[in-house]
């Protein structure tokens, strides 16, 4: 039998808070590097290096789209597929429009559902458990990865498994809620459970024919918003009127616990959600006091903790059991046992209406970032850098000046009528009402700073010229 293509499909939606503050709603824990250099989403198409697949079809919503692209030219990734979600409507819908953009040019590849936010410590095993998963797959069977539980784990669902049909699957018996500690005991004690891991591996049509006996809804909607999508740069948008209509089901409800092509390998992989502080340090490499800390970070008498120093340094005495995280605008302090309560203070944070649970400091924007150094009454101060080739769109602004001091590379100026360069260690001033707009003509990033001054210095105060890039 010759093999199927198989093309990973990323889930990189979700604004996870639980991992505040260093996960916000504009850049959540997918797109941040937490056990290494590289970010969650890149860690996830990394480990795929030893299978035999197809470029990534990756989801996520439209205000991470520049992220999720910058993210896969880093890694030098080509020719992904970016599918936009103009709303969430959980991972049913999500994986449907990658089903139907999968077999859009005649093909039936086998999908690899994966999410982009989940740590696995043994790569090999990975890819083991998914090789072997790919014979079933390819007879029709839609397969879920089960993770073989190490402790009573209260912060998962479970997987009940049935008879052992061959090779190592099991015909699913339950899918189960998150249990309480002592039914957690119990599942770990029977040997016939597993953790719900999210990870699948089947044919696209056979998903979606599964899908349409169980959940017509979802697939009828899915099926006429692909079809109506339509190519924005290197993304692929769908109506949102369209597919706001459809309903916000899980895979697991709308096919997995209906269907009786269900089958699950057992995966001992080193997997973890990365839900909790908690599960970080569970994760990473322990100094012998049992510390793991990343980042400028000082500890002394102090154990069993996870310090993470994102811009200055942190430095711990004399304490057990904490989490502690710095990063440039918020410092969060937590005992281990209770981060899971993390969530009560970005909703504090939300009823406050402050921006500390939306954004950091540094935002990122298709032509680079910037980054808030300093502000007051009638002053805001930026680092922005914009990478080679890019430009902002055009502008106008009633309230405030700005002025911009080169500090590396060389930015082309519109200012009004005139166009003009400035390099390292000039400056140029652009008054209030100026149609402006700045370009990185050159071959190294562009870094300048911007000081704002004036009576308004919101963001809102702006007005684009044309289409020809994005503000900030």
């Amino acid at each position: 039998m010759n093999k199927k293509k198989l093309i990973p499909v990323i889930m990189a939606g979700g604004s996870g808070s639980r991992l505040w503050p260093l996960s916000r709603t504009h850049y959540p824990k997918q797109f941040i590097p937490l056990v290494n250099n590289d970010s969650m989403l890149q860690n996830t198409i990394n480990r795929l290096d030893k299978l035999s697949k197809g470029q990534p079809i990756v989801i996520c919503n439209n205000e991470h789209r520049f992220m999720v692209a910058e993210q896969l030219r880093e890694l030098d990734v080509k020719n992904a597929t970016i599918i936009l979600e103009p709303i969430g409507r959980n991972t049913a819908p999500a994986i449907a429009l990658a089903a139907f953009q999968a077999i859009s040019d005649g093909q039936d590849p086998l999908l690899l559902v994966l999410a982009a936010d989940h740590v696995i410590t043994n790569e090999h095993a990975f890819v083991d458990s998914v090789n072997n998963a790919v014979v079933a797959a390819e007879n029709g069977m839609l397969v879920t990865f089960g993770i073989v539980p190490t402790h009573p784990e209260t912060g998962y669902g479970y997987i009940k498994q049935a008879d052992l049909l061959d090779n190592g699957f099991f015909a699913v018996e339950a899918f189960v809620e998150k249990p309480d500690f002592k039914t957690a005991q119990h599942y770990l004690k029977q040997g016939t459970y597993s953790w719900n891991s999210g990870m699948f591996l089947f044919k696209a049509s056979a998903y979606l024919s599964e899908l349409k006996k169980y959940n017509s809804s979802v697939f009828d909607i899915c099926q006429a918003a692909i079809s109506l999508s339509y190519t924005d740069l290197d993304f692929i948008r769908i109506s949102q009127e369209l597919f706001s209509q459809c309903p916000d089901d899980s895979i697991d409800y709308a096919v997995m616990e209906k269907t009786d092509k269900a089958v699950v390998i057992p995966m001992d992989a080193g997997w973890s959600d990365v839900g909790s502080w908690s599960a970080l340090w569970d994760v990473h490499e322990k100094d012998g006091s049992g510390n793991a800390t990343r980042g400028d970070v000082i500890l002394d008498s102090t154990s069993n903790s996870y310090v993470y120093a994102q811009n200055k340094l942190v430095a711990a005495v004399g304490v057990d059991n904490l989490v502690i995280v710095e990063t440039k605008d918020a410092v969060l302090v937590a005992n281990k046992d209770k981060v899971q309560d993390v969530k009560n203070i970005v909703n504090h944070l939300k009823q406050q209406k402050r921006s500390e649970y939306r954004q950091h400091r540094e935002i990122f924007r298709p032509w680079g970032k910037h980054d808030q150094v300093a502000e007051g009454d009638r002053y805001h101060v930026k680092k922005i850098v914009v990478r080679p080739g890019e430009k902002t769109a055009t502008q106008i602004h009633y309230h405030r000046a700005e002025h911009w001091i080169v500090v590396s590379g060389t930015a082309k100026v519109i200012n009004n009528d005139e166009t003009y360069l400035i390099t390292e260690n000039q400056s140029t001033y652009i008054p209030v009402g100026a149609a402006h707009s700045f370009e990185n003509p050159g071959k190294v990033n562009l870094e300048l700073i911007e000081v704002r001054t004036g009576s308004y210095l919101a963001e809102d105060d702006i007005e684009r010229i044309g289409t020809d890039g994005e503000g900030y």
